[in-house]
């Protein structure tokens, strides 16, 4: 039978599609400037995949969907690969995952398969070819066919072994990711601000840039990292499992990730999946995705590959950090101690599984550092719960229209002065102690969990007693009434008893908690503890000069000058009489008993599973020691939970001795017995 024509509006559809595809290409693979999200980019592949499956017809040579993508750079010799280095196919619900495994057990039939499952890190393939041992040749998937010799920048890179150890194969050609940590990343960020240099919009546009630079040396500048995934060549060994190839990786001295997982079934892989994605944002580096793979090589082999991709592996896409919107608008947020934080107002735009309107931008230095207007086309980024932030603009779709975001005269909520209060600052603050929006912020913080402790003073609460001007200040939440609270339409006699009593319950809480409770300004609650421990009266921390404050580890000029100031200000003696006289707390009991840890200091890193790190660092101070925040030549223990972040390359590096968490455990049982 004759093939129907496509409709030409199809027609246009596809073309137009294959045009907006390969633009981008062009400013990911090329540039390394992408205008578009990976999520948006898959989006566009997937409806043209779809409608050249519903009209095979129209599919030709040159279309996106027939290569796997990407161009070599002139500027890098061309390397022609020995085997192809083929995209995986994605998958971005669980339905799709069990699709591909049904697929996968049908070609199969009866022979049982086990899996292994490994992060998708978010970085940059690279081929690495051994002969001998020696490190032949770096080269670039490039468009999967023909990549680019990059081996003089490969080199630089520390995680890459130019001999391998023990008894290497003969030639060996393994593939994998160059990526940057999340840390590593932004202090690059950081630093590059500083000096005028171009900044990065993620860290896997920071790896590429890096690692195509036409001098090595800038190259060698860059903290790049290697994770091992696979290999296109082995002669000279063989492996039955993609386990087993992964465990020789290890043995040779090749980075593969720990966060990798041989599984007895799909299930365990999916439930392991799962986990990677739970984890995502305790990683210290990027990802994308979880890949599946079918472990045993024969059944690889057995389940073959299309023209792009292999049958016997799938790519688990999390849900998109980036995404790319427009800036419709830009307003000024009060915080708790009256800094001007400018936010973003953003056409809707779905990103990590919700949909954002609004990203912090910071402070206004970090307006001017990107640039950003009103009317531009942005990258945001979201991870987890962190609120979202705009990383990069998109000059190239400007239209000319845009309008300057500039600090604003007074405050949007009093009207009140603002201004900065040195000029090597880069906040902006309003100066207003009556400021309402720092006012409800302030009580908040006051009774939160980490500091006093109220329960049942939410915000909604506030804002009433505030109207109402009950409280002006912390103070007056300890004269308050069941009385007063029951004209408030949010309480009837037993919650205004109940709350009135929640008050009453914060006064003994301690000099560590109400330092903290009074949002000074870079006073966390690692430091309340400290200032609380080492003055123990409030009277006494209130005399304190800068110098002496400074004299403190883990307390540098401007915390020094901050709480110095603080306590000048006559309006804080004033709050601090009247906390006084309502009978809060202001002293802090020194530690009693033993002290075995005296003279020791611990830093934790990664995520602690059986308590929380601030239970492990107040264990450790009541037993005598010491907890910081930062690896020095002074810390005599490291803790490191899951994921540890770049504390525990620092400690490797200084030889401090590091314990994992049921380690840490032990030893604090055999002191608290």
């Amino acid at each position: 039978m004759p093939k129907t024509a496509a409709p030409e509006h199809v027609q246009r559809e596809i073309e137009r599609l294959r045009e907006q595809i390969r633009h981008h290409d062009y400013r990911y693979y090329v540039l390394d400037q992408p205008e578009v999200s990976d999520a948006e980019y898959d989006q566009l592949l997937r409806r043209l995949q779809a409608l050249e499956a519903q009209h095979p017809q129209l599919v030709t040579p040159d279309s996106p969907t027939q290569r796997v993508g990407g161009v070599p750079d002139e500027a890098f010799q061309p390397v022609r690969h020995a085997v192809a280095m083929l995209s995986l196919d994605n998958a971005f619900d669980e339905a799709e995952v069990r699709a591909w495994q049904q697929r996968a057990a049908k070609g199969l039939g009866q022979a049982g398969a086990t899996y292994t499952v490994e992060p998708k890190v978010d970085g940059v393939g690279l081929a690495l070819t051994y002969e001998r041992g020696r490190l032949l040749r770096a080269a670039t998937r490039g468009d999967g066919t023909t990549g680019e010799d990059v081996t003089a920048n490969a080199k630089t890179i520390r995680a890459i072994p130019l001999r391998l150890q023990g008894e290497a194969p003969r030639r060996l050609e393994v593939r994998g990711e160059v990526y940057m940590t999340t840390a590593d990343f932004e202090a690059h960020n950081a630093r590059a601000a500083r000096e005028g240099a171009e900044t990065f919009a993620n860290p896997r546009n920071a790896s590429a840039g890096s690692l195509r630079q036409k001098n090595p040396q800038v190259t060698a500048a860059r903290p790049l990292r290697f994770f091992v995934h696979s290999y296109g060549v082995v002669e000279g060994a063989r492996f039955s499992t993609h386990w087993e190839f992964l465990d020789a990786c290890r043995t040779f001295g090749l980075p593969v990730t720990e966060q990798a997982k041989r599984c007895d079934s799909f299930e365990a892989a999916w439930q392991h999946c799962r986990r990677l994605e739970e984890q995502r944002e305790r990683l210290a580096f990027e990802v994308d995705g979880a890949v599946i793979k079918v472990n045993e090589l024969s059944l690889q082999q057995r389940l073959g590959f299309t023209h792009k991709a292999p049958r016997w592996a799938i790519a688990y896409k999390f849900p998109a950090q980036h995404a790319t919107t427009q800036v419709l608008g830009a307003e000024a947020s009060v915080g708790r101690t009256g800094t001007i934080t400018p936010v973003a107002k953003l056409k809707p735009v779905a990103c990590a599984g919700v949909t954002i309107s609004s990203a912090t931008l910071h402070n206004y230095d970090e307006v001017a550092r990107l640039g950003v207007r009103v009317g531009d086309w942005v990258v945001i980024k979201r991870a987890g719960d962190v609120i979202p932030q705009v990383v990069k603009v998109l000059e190239s779709r400007r239209h000319g229209k845009e309008r300057r975001i500039a600090p604003p005269s007074r405050c949007p909520a009093c009207r009140g002065e603002v201004t900065k209060e040195k000029e090597d600052e880069v906040a902006y603050r309003c100066l207003n102690p009556s400021c309402p929006a720092q006012l409800i912020r302030t009580i908040l913080h006051f009774g939160s969990r980490e500091a006093m402790d109220i329960e049942g003073l939410g915000e909604a609460v506030v804002v009433q007693l505030i109207e109402r001007r009950l409280i002006k200040d912390a103070a007056d939440l300890y004269r308050l009434a069941a009385k007063d609270l029951r004209a408030l339409e949010l309480f009837a006699e037993k919650k205004a008893q109940n709350l009135v009593d929640a008050i009453a319950a914060s006064r003994p809480r301690g000099l560590a908690r109400l330092l903290y409770g009074l949002g000074i300004r870079h006073v966390g609650e690692k430091i309340a503890q400290l200032l609380a421990e080492h003055f123990g009266s409030m009277a006494r921390l209130a005399r304190a000069k800068a110098e002496e404050l400074e004299s403190l580890q883990e307390i540098g000029p401007v915390l020094a000058a901050a709480v110095a100031a603080y306590f000048r200000h006559p309006g804080t003696r004033k709050l601090l009489e009247r906390l006084e006289a309502a009978g809060v707390k202001m002293t802090e009991e020194a530690a009693r008993g033993p002290r075995p840890l005296a003279g020791q200091t611990f830093v934790f890193t990664g995520e602690l599973l059986a308590m929380t790190r601030a239970q492990a660092e107040a264990l450790v101070r009541r037993l005598g020691g010491k907890t910081a925040s930062s690896v020095s030549r002074l810390t005599t223990h490291v803790v490191a939970g899951q994921a540890p972040g770049s504390k525990f390359n620092k400690a490797k590096q200084l030889g401090v001795k590091i314990l994992d968490e049921a380690a840490f455990r032990r030893m604090m049982d055999q002191h608290v017995r």
